[in-house]
């Protein structure tokens, strides 16, 4: 058995109290001082209590944290006395008492910066936050040599510590090796008293002192702990549901940075997962992706993105090993309301994703239908490195260069090739050639075709996978059959209903109906599910401008323009053309040129700006530039609008019915915008509509 670590016997004698007075009386006077003392606890609304006691104990002691907002809790109203070291690899914003530290990356800078900070402040007792993060970033003997050297220091300086470690996301050897450096060791745990579940502290060992019990129920801590509950239910307004859950990226501690793909690849691979129990929403990926790298708190993140729930986790992969920490957190309370690793072997990776979905619906009380649970369990290959060469493939597709995607095709090719019936690799080959096509970087017609046959060998393989259902209906859109689009979309949203790809599809199919009610109803549902995209900002303002819902779009902007500025100020610039306001359209057209100078937009709304003041040259200079851009056919779209704005309704009319022939119709604009309502008191106007919806196959 490993020998306790000694207390300095100048401090045998006294005791410090541990802010907690029947754990106080427990401990005959509370902790010896300078000791160290680990709080093995899962996260909980009395954890941040009794770390605030113990340090306001003390007229002089110091945080060490990784976060403002993991710190917030614990500083409450921030005595003189109570200083915060925040060890992050991000820039901290000055606040009071607080001093910015270093990451937890480099240990050894890490050991400096708060070795610095004790000599400089000679705290008298101190509290270390964040030795789970560092356990999960290093290994167990590398955090145990860092930890061994840093608590001898706070000994030394007769500090009296204590380090709050979770036990739940550490593997019971690691716990082991971890609590063997400190003088106590006081765990947090649950029981059943008198039927209610309450929490108590449990006196695992304490070196130095007989205890006049071991076990303590936490009481009195009522007011405190309702406090903290009211205040951030002040903060979030409003109560979010916990059936609404976000993935956040999960963090790549690997000691190869290039192994990022698999962490994100988790990430997407458990939205993929969850999004297959229909009492959940899940988040997109999109807007989830924002918080990668961020420090901010759960609750934060639950707010901006309303969801009562989060997994966050991460990934370390070592060769043919893996391990995945995952966490299920109530943004409420940001309390755990779950927490697991994973040991495994590569090929593992489908087991652990089923293990956590089924996890996150035990705790959120979901019962699982048969349906869900073959969703939860499927298993999309045997071949580990056609899996990898899957997560790889889809790391390219996000980046949407005319390259990364042609690697990713090859990559998708190449996991076919070691397994022939791997579905959603031949769904990621059609999605490459689509992107291609949309984003005018390949042949139209040309990768519409070649996205066809593998999406139809795809749902041959699997006919419910709602990925391959979602892409096809993007392509029939595409290829103006509106019927099998919308067949499709519904398709995909039966079998998953948190895509939002089919919603934007049947949006689209809404405005070319000219069904305004329908439109709303189904942006508004893809943009609850993400939340964050810029895109779907922009379209849900530009979707209730166009209806007429002004206000609703100005007080849509005003909440977003933090989120999506570039985006936020197109749809002003919108607003005010809409409203004749020539000079406000001029305003907000340049701070978004001067944010996004190269998108399309910039330069067909000039020409427009130009046409309505009567500058005729800048509005033709406008149109000569988007056709020396080399766009595509999208680009007639553009053309025409300027067209429009100048009176050159001969013009407008003549490039529409191009738009028509080469697939690049826009039905939002055309049907909805006010920019053309001269265009719509034409003859021609009715006719070209009666055209459009004959082409694509629907009626109104």
């Amino acid at each position: 058995m490993t020998e306790r670590p000694a207390t300095p016997s100048s401090a045998l004698r006294s005791r410090v109290s541990t802010g907690y007075a029947r754990l106080d009386e427990a401990l005959q006077g509370g902790f010896l001082a300078g000791s160290a003392i680990v709080l093995s606890a899962p996260a909980s609304d009395e954890v941040p209590i009794l770390l605030r006691r113990f340090l306001e104990a003390d007229p002089v002691s110091l945080l060490i944290t990784r976060s403002l907002s993991s710190a917030e809790p614990i500083l409450g109203n921030k005595p003189d006395g109570l200083k915060c070291l925040v060890c992050s690899d991000k820039s901290v914003p000055p606040a009071q008492n607080t001093l910015p530290g270093k990451g937890i990356e480099n240990l050894t800078e890490l050991n400096i910066v708060i070795t610095e900070t004790i000599n400089s402040l000679q705290p008298s007792r101190l509290v270390v936050q964040f030795l789970s993060d560092v356990l999960l970033r290093h290994k167990a003997l590398q955090t145990r040599k860092w930890l061994s050297e840093l608590l001898d220091k706070f000994r030394a300086k007769n500090i009296t510590t204590l380090v709050l470690l979770n036990p739940l996301m550490h593997s019971s050897e690691e716990v082991q090796a971890i609590v063997d450096l400190f003088n106590g060791n006081i765990e947090l745990i649950e029981k059943q008293v008198e039927g209610q579940l309450r929490k108590a502290l449990v006196i695992k060992w304490m070196h130095g002192i007989e205890t006049t019990e071991k076990e303590v129920l936490l009481e009195g801590l009522a007011p405190e702990r309702q406090a903290t509950r009211d205040k951030r239910q002040e903060e979030i307004e409003v109560e979010l549901d916990k059936r609404r859950i976000a993935v956040l990226p999960f963090a790549n501690l690997s000691s190869n940075p290039e192994d990022g793909y698999f962490a994100d690849g988790m990430t997407e691979e458990l939205i993929t997962s969850l999004s297959g129990l229909r009492q959940l929403t899940v988040i997109a990926r999109t807007s989830v992706m924002k918080y990668k790298g961020s420090q901010k708190g759960a609750s934060d993140v639950g707010k901006e993105l309303n969801a009562g729930s989060l997994i966050e986790g991460s990934v370390r992969k070592a060769g043919n090993k893996v391990r995945i920490t995952a966490q299920l957190i109530d943004t409420s309370t940001e309390g755990h309301l779950w927490a697991q690793n994973y040991d495994r072997n590569l090929d593992d990776v489908f087991a652990i994703q089923s293990e956590i979905a089924e996890k996150v619906a035990g705790e959120l009380k979901i019962r699982l239908v048969d349906s869900e649970k073959r969703v939860i369990t499927k298993k999309d290959t045997e071949n580990t490195e056609a899996y990898t060469c899957f997560l790889r493939g889809r790391e390219l597709l996000r980046e949407e260069t005319k390259d990364s995607l042609r690697q990713a095709i090859s990559l998708f090719e190449k996991a076919i090739e070691l397994d022939s019936e791997f579905a959603r690799a031949y769904v990621g080959i059609a999605e490459c050639h689509l992107a291609l096509a949309e984003s005018g970087q390949d042949s139209y017609g040309g990768s519409l075709s070649n996205a066809k046959a593998p999406l139809d060998r795809a749902i041959n393989l699997d006919p419910d996978l709602p990925e391959a259902h979602s892409c096809l209906s993007g392509l029939l859109f595409d290829m103006d059959d509106m019927p099998g689009a919308e067949a499709e979309a519904r398709k995909a949203l039966e079998l998953n209903p948190s895509l939002t790809e089919p919603y934007r599809c049947l949006f689209e199919l809404a405005a070319l109906r000219g069904n305004e009610g329908e439109m709303v109803k189904q942006i508004e549902t893809a943009y609850r599910l993400d939340p964050l995209t810029p895109h779907y900002i922009w379209l849900v303002g530009e979707t209730y401008l166009f209806t007429g819902r002004h206000q609703e779009a100005l007080e849509h902007w005003k909440k977003t323009e933090q989120l999506a500025p570039a985006e936020v100020y197109r749809g002003m610039t919108d607003y005010y053309l809409t409203k004749g306001d020539i000079e406000k359209a001029k305003e907000f057209h340049a701070k978004a040129e001067k944010l996004e100078p190269t998108r399309p937009w910039v330069m067909w709304v000039r020409g427009v700006i130009a046409a309505r003041e009567g500058d005729r040259e800048t509005a033709l200079l406008m149109i000569k530039r988007i056709e020396d851009a080399k766009m595509g056919p999208i680009s007639f779209n553009y053309i025409a609008y300027v067209y429009c704005a100048l009176g050159d309704l001969d013009s407008f009319f003549e490039l529409m019915y191009k738009v028509i022939e080469t697939h690049a119709l826009v039905p939002l604009f055309l049907m909805h915008s006010p920019l053309f309502a001269q265009a719509r008191t034409d003859p021609r106007y009715s006719v070209l509509v009666r055209k459009v919806r004959e082409h694509v196959g629907i009626t109104k």
